[in-house]
């Protein structure tokens, strides 16, 4: 097996400069974490994570000291959404029984300090596979591959946690949750349609009508990507850390599932799906999306057939388009100006049109 070549100046996840305008009270955060962790040395030097999108993510990096603050995007925010006290709350739960959730410092709910709400944990140093594989990394097929089946294998330890035994048996809303996902992410396409997108009408109604009783009730991430995993860099092979647990909550494990095969491009897909890839699922090496569902549940020990799976590959992609939609949405009617904005309703009425693919697939 060939080795990874690395250089280990360049793979390492690093921040940038911070935005204009999206500046923390330095001297304020400064003094709140000095109490948290007292012998802080110096004064932190201040650096920005690429996106912004959702939460803001910052490092403060001492002299003695390597940390990350999560705070929320200005502006208005949707009821429930960018809870830090939540998120806070669900790693702080997890840490013991799942070590790859970094190590919480603090939650402050002062929004004084730095305009909003924030939490501070521990930064975990390693690689973060996002678009592409950082440059100075290269795997080989055989390396690719074990990798891909690494990130699999903590999706299904999450999902084998025993939620009572950390205190988040009260996350969720009980038994049902695949029936209130069909429902709720149904009433939020409705509402974000626009005159140029799909009615989905078609796709709500099939899932609608094959909704499953949840297979189990256990801790989801739901928002699983390579994005949102750490790698060693002395084996990038391995799972270090998992990060963004803001959607996190008890759930059916393979609607977690379902969400996570939507962001999994192929190298062969057509050139509009090539467009959505935030991962490096398109390296030789890496599972095929039947081979991701084939693996997860050979190890998880669910039976399902070709059929039954099409429920949670199509809840999936829905849930994906109302994603895009709600931005679209916000462009659309100018609450926002971001160009790149400019064309998601192609990308909607895409994703409507590769949901009745596979609807017609699954009643082949």
């Amino acid at each position: 097996m060939a080795q990874p070549t690395t250089a280990s100046s360049n793979v390492q996840d690093r921040g940038g400069r911070v935005r204009p305008g999206e500046e923390l009270n330095t001297p304020a955060v400064d003094a709140w974490l000095k109490q948290q962790v007292p012998g802080l040395q110096g004064a932190p030097e201040v650096t920005q994570f690429s996106g912004g999108a959702s939460n803001w993510t910052y490092r403060l990096q001492y002299a003695n000291g390597d940390y990350i603050l999560r705070r929320p995007p200005a502006g208005t925010k949707a009821k429930g959404a960018h809870d830090m006290g939540r998120e806070f709350r669900v790693q702080s739960a997890l840490k013991p029984v799942y070590p790859v959730v970094p190590t919480m410092i603090g939650h402050c709910a002062d929004e004084a300090i730095t305009g909003s709400e924030f939490y501070v944990m521990e930064r975990i140093a390693g690689i973060i596979p996002r678009k592409n594989m950082p440059k100075g990394l290269a795997l080989d097929v055989a390396t690719t591959r074990k990798l891909c089946m690494n990130v699999l294998d903590k999706l299904i330890e999450l999902h084998g946690v025993d939620a009572k035994a950390t205190g988040l048996d009260s996350l969720g809303k009980g038994s049902g949750y695949c029936r209130r996902q069909i429902e709720g992410w149904s009433d939020r396409y409705t509402k974000a349609r626009t005159w140029n997108t799909p009615s989905y009408q078609r796709v709500m109604a099939w899932l609608k009508e094959r909704t499953p009783e949840d297979v189990a009730n256990v801790v989801i991430h739901n928002d699983w990507r390579f994005d949102n995993v750490v790698l060693a860099e002395s084996d990038p092979t391995k799972v270090i850390g998992v990060l963004d647990w803001e959607m996190a909550t008890l759930g059916d494990p393979l609607m977690d599932l379902g969400n996570a095969l939507a962001y999994w491009v192929h190298a062969d897909d057509n050139a509009l799906l090539q467009t959505t890839r935030r991962q490096p699922t398109h390296l030789p090496g890496m599972l095929r999306r039947e081979e991701v569902v084939e693996y997860y549940l050979d190890k998880s020990g669910h039976k399902l057939d070709r059929q039954q799976w099409a429920f949670y590959e199509v809840y999936g992609l829905f849930r994906l388009a109302v994603i895009v939609q709600q931005i679209y949405y916000r462009y659309h009617y100018k609450q926002t100006r971001n160009p790149a904005f400019k064309n998601f309703w192609i990308m909607s009425n895409y994703l409507d049109w590769r949901c009745k693919g596979l609807i017609k697939r699954a009643r082949g």
